[in-house]
């Protein structure tokens, strides 16, 4: 059906074909399960159907298993009896093996294009999430990127701000008053998380050029949907730079994209792999923006999809918005878990052939608890469901596989090279050579020109010299040969750089005064 993903479905024991409607895909789901019982394989399915229906798919590869969407599935593969099997069970006649177009993405640059946006474009709130930054440390970033704003000093990498900090700590006194205490220990504290980013691989996130959204909603010639497959094996090391990265990709579409009100389908579908890093420990001013970008994003046909060991890992109001869903096994082993499988199971709509709380703790590998949306959006009956093989290759493609998709991508040579243009550090450091070189003509100036105190002592020679000249007395000779000599000696100490900082500093006031 075209205007349906099929999903699983039935055979002995098991319910009607279950079906995810399209036209409510962007209404958002939920995939969840324990360890090993075939998310990812759930996650794989569904990527393929979205890129069948010309739906472009944004996802993380988390194991690395994902790479395979991009090679056909094989006869020879060990599973294929299995697969075979499994087709005609539900009826699944179509089944066959096939490939989608691909484009691999990597924060590193290691495993796929590199990903970049600017320091700007990421933001105060979720930078100061990435960095773990207390509530004064996030105040201070606020200033700096409004000084950004103002004095015109655009921050694009991680340098532009680090050189922006040094320039707010220099002026923390005159900045203080306008925008209040800008402490030098918090600003300390920013530069410290920032040089850990650095050590994670994190600065390569930051620069030019950044990555252009409309890159990620492309389809291919047979108008196919691409699937864009963030490299996230390695990244996973970096779990705040992880969820973070994904946050600012959710919020960026949110922002650009144009309201399109209620599509046959999706414009695009993102899927969230690993969902409970986004909320672990959070602030609520963050967990409030990821409830109202899942609000009103769908708006805008985007759809997402949360995917997560267990339901409880999403926040209550926003569990709530995701009404396609594909719930694997949970295991209760503890009276936490038991309370986690009990309020999982409330939230389907009961069938009355089987206990959902039994089902969902009884279903196998490659088997799930399904509610799609129906009619008018009305959540369907829960149904137990075998969910349908997958018809791409099911595991990892080779490393010689990757490069060569690499290279045959459109995407190829677009954003490979970084680009370095003038911004906050380059301003910064043009503003302080400018400020060095007026400095020292000053003291080239001041060092010609003669000086107030060594006028003061000529002066104070010439008078002293004309009243001694008047004398024959020898004492007054001796004297005035030891007034000279130390007038010498202290004009030769004043014409130096220090003596007349002192002259200027102690003797300038009571000089003016005379």
């Amino acid at each position: 059906m075209a205007d349906k993903l099929f999903l699983g479905g039935g055979g002995e024991g098991y319910g009607e074909p279950q079906n995810l409607t399209l036209k409510y895909a962007n209404r958002h789901g939920l995939i969840a399960g324990a360890t090993g019982t075939g998310k990812t394989v759930t996650l794989q399915i569904l990527a393929e159907g979205f890129s069948n229906a010309g739906v472009p798919v944004i996802l993380a590869d988390v194991k690395g298993d994902l790479s395979g969407l991009a090679k056909p599935g094989s006869a020879s593969h060990k599973l294929h009896e299995a697969f075979t099997s499994r087709a005609g069970k539900i009826g699944f006649a179509d089944f066959s093996y096939h490939s989608c177009p691909v484009t691999f993405w990597d924060l590193y640059g290691e495993q796929g294009h590199p990903v970049r946006t600017t320091v700007a474009e990421m933001g105060p709130l979720l930078l100061a999430r990435l960095l773990e930054l207390s509530e004064a440390q996030e105040g201070i970033l606020n200033i700096a990127f409004r000084l950004s704003d103002e004095e015109g000093l655009p921050l694009l990498d991680l340098k532009d701000l680090q050189a922006l900090l040094v320039w707010l700590g220099e002026n923390r006194s005159q900045l203080s008053l306008r925008y209040g205490n800008v402490s030098t220990a918090s600003i300390g504290a920013i530069q410290r998380r920032l040089l850990v980013l650095e050590n994670q691989g994190g600065a390569g996130l930051f620069g030019e050029p950044a990555l252009v959204l409309s890159d990620l909603m492309r389809c291919d010639a047979s108008g196919k949907g691409m699937v864009n497959i963030l490299a996230a094996d390695k990244l996973m090391a970096a779990p705040g730079l992880y969820s973070t990265f994904l946050l600012w990709l959710l919020s960026e579409l949110f922002e650009e994209l144009p309201e399109v009100g209620d599509p046959d389908k999706p414009r695009l579908v993102f899927f969230f792999d690993e969902a409970h890093l986004l909320f672990e420990d959070a602030p609520k001013a963050l967990i409030d923006k990821v409830e109202q970008v899942a609000r009103l994003i769908r708006s805008k046909g985007v759809g997402i999809y949360f995917i997560t060991q267990n339901p409880a890992d999403v926040p209550e109001d926003i569990l709530g918005q995701l009404g396609n869903r594909i719930q694997h096994a949970l295991r209760a082993f503890t009276a936490k878990d038991r309370k986690n499988l009990r309020l999982a199971a409330e939230t389907y709509r009961e069938n009355p052939r089987f206990s959902t709380e039994d089902a969902i703790r009884e279903v196998g590998v490659g088997e799930a608890v399904t509610s799609m949306l129906e009619t008018k959006g009305v959540p369907g009956v829960v149904e137990r469901t075998l969910i349908r093989p997958p018809s791409s290759q099911l595991g990892p493609v080779t490393a010689e596989e990757r490069k060569k998709l690499l290279q045959t991508s459109d995407m190829s040579g677009k954003y490979d090279a970084p680009l370095d243009r003038r911004s906050a550090y380059e301003i910064l450091a043009q503003r302080a050579q400018s400020a060095a070189q007026e400095a020292e003509a000053a003291e080239q100036v001041a060092e010609a020109a003669p000086q107030p105190a060594e006028r003061e002592f000529n002066a104070a020679r010439r008078y002293s010299g004309s009243r001694v000249s008047r004398s024959t007395s020898k004492g007054y000779r001796q004297k005035d040969t030891f007034t000279s000599a130390m007038s010498e000696a202290v004009i030769k100490e004043l014409k130096g750089t220090t003596g007349r900082r002192i002259v200027r500093g102690i003797l300038g006031s009571l000089f003016k005064g005379r």
